[in-house]
């Protein structure tokens, strides 16, 4: 099982100088109309085969547009060991800084 955590509660943790670490599971498109800096984009879709890209240990906010991406990429990273948390809302409720393009 996976904790969520609504954006403004990730944004007041980044407020804090909390180390947050993203994954966006959005399609390229979506991403690159506006995602959280230094968040690291892998499409739902890939998930399986980009493991290796993701810390098993750090606990990791995934993010897509409304939060039910975000919420099966959970349900699948945490039945394989991963500390996942879900932000449900995603970047339709995010207020915090955007980064665009690729």
């Amino acid at each position: 099982m996976y904790k969520e955590q609504m954006p403004d509660e990730v944004l007041a943790r980044m407020n804090r100088k909390e180390h947050v670490v993203f994954l966006d599971v959005r399609e390229q498109d979506e991403w690159e109309s506006g995602h959280i800096p230094g968040a690291k984009h892998i499409p739902l879709g890939q998930i399986a085969r980009a493991l290796n890209e993701i810390d098993r240990e750090q606990e990791t906010v995934v993010v897509c547009r409304s939060g039910n991406r975000s919420g099966q990429a959970c349900d699948f990273l945490s039945s394989m060991g991963y500390n996942v948390l879900n932000m449900p809302g995603g970047m339709s409720k995010w207020t915090g800084k955007k980064a665009y393009g690729k």
